[in-house]
C-alpha cells in the first residue's frame, strides 16, 4: 500500500471517530477522564519508582510524594469519572481564560505589527469562551471534553487527508523533477 493511501485512510478514520465522539460527547468526556486517570496512574507509578532511586533525602521525598499524588489523582479520576469530568472541565476553562488573557496582553506588545489584530481577536475569543463555560458550567461540563476531542479528531483527520493528497502530488512532482534532471 502506498504511503499517501495510509495517511488518507488514517485521516478518514480520524474523521469517522470525530463524528462518533461528537454524537456521544458525554460518553466521550467520561472516556477522556478515565484515560487521563490511567495516564496519571502510569506516570505516578514511574515517578514513584524513580523517587525510590533518588540519592538525596529531599529528592527521594519529592519524587515519592509526587508519585503518590499522581497515583491518587489517577485513581480518583478512574473511580469517580463524573467528578473528574467536572474537575477537568474547570481546568480547561481556567486554561482558556489564562491563555486568552496572555494573548491579549501580548497583542498590545505587537501593536505596530500586522499581527496585533489576529492576536487580540484570538485572545479575546478564548476569554469569551472561558466566560461562556463558566456562565453555563452545569450545562457545558458533562460534554465539553467530548466536544473538544471530537473537534480535534475532525481537524486532525482533515489535516491527515490534506497531507495524503500533498504526498501523492508531491511525489509525482519530485519524480518529474528527478526524471528531468537525469534526462539532461
Amino acid at each position: 500500500m502506498k504511503t499517501w493511501v495510509k495517511w488518507l485512510i488514517l485521516g478518514i478514520v480520524s474523521i469517522a471517530f470525530g463524528l462518533f465522539v461528537l454524537a456521544n460527547p458525554v460518553a466521550a468526556s467520561i472516556s477522556v477522564t478515565v484515560l487521563a486517570g490511567i495516564m496519571f496512574m502510569l506516570t505516578g507509578g514511574i515517578q514513584l519508582f524513580a523517587g525510590f532511586g533518588e540519592e538525596g533525602a529531599w529528592g527521594k521525598f519529592v519524587g515519592i510524594g509526587l508519585g503518590v499524588l499522581m497515583l491518587l489523582l489517577g485513581l480518583s479520576l478512574i473511580w469517580h469519572p463524573l467528578e473528574g469530568v467536572i474537575s477537568l472541565t474547570l481546568l480547561v476553562a481556567i486554561l482558556f481564560a489564562a491563555s486568552g488573557v496572555a494573548r491579549v496582553i501580548t497583542s498590545f506588545q505587537m501593536r505596530e505589527t500586522p499581527f496585533f489584530w489576529p492576536m487580540l481577536l484570538s485572545g479575546a475569543l478564548s476569554v469569551l469562551l472561558a466566560g461562556y463555560i463558566f456562565a453555563n458550567f452545569a450545562a457545558v461540563a458533562p460534554s465539553l471534553l467530548g466536544l473538544l476531542l471530537g473537534i480535534e479528531l475532525l481537524f486532525n483527520g482533515a489535516g491527515l487527508i490534506a497531507l495524503a493528497f500533498f504526498l501523492r502530488t508531491a511525489k509525482g512532482a519530485i519524480k518529474d523533477k528527478l526524471q528531468a534532471k537525469f534526462d539532461k
